[in-house]
């Protein structure tokens, strides 16, 4: 019996996370030295203390959910599309996106992320 989550298993953990807005558990899903990206390749944040500070103000957003639309996995790789409801600058409203996971010994080792438009609700 293995001890170690299936990258499918990490990545539904972190997404759980982020839905309870537990920044504790959802930093916890990714590696130490893990990486995010806009896709292709301009780097977000680096390691833990990037990735949580990258990710703190948002989990403060009392709307803050993302509602997975479709996952697909692939070994190592799982590749999720969701809308995402926010507070942005402009108001409420959401986001759509494509976040790409590689899932190492059981911890996100990269992210990378495609931002679709923002739509706000209506006033």
């Amino acid at each position: 019996m293995c001890d170690v989550d299936t990258p499918e298993q990490v990545v539904q953990r972190q997404l759980d996370a982020y839905n309870a807005h537990d920044l504790d558990a959802w930093v916890s899903t990714y590696a130490p030295d893990a990486r995010q990206f806009e896709h292709p390749a301009t780097l977000l944040a680096s390691g833990h203390a990037e990735i949580r500070a990258r990710a703190e103000s948002r989990f403060a957003e009392p709307n803050l959910h993302a509602r997975l639309l479709k996952r697909v996995a692939m070994g190592e790789m799982m590749i999720d599309h969701e809308y995402v409801s926010r507070t942005f600058p402009e108001g409420l409203g959401r986001i759509e996106l494509v976040c790409m996971y590689e899932v190492r010994a059981g911890k996100i080792v990269t992210a990378s992320f495609v931002f679709g438009a923002r739509t706000l609700d209506a006033a």
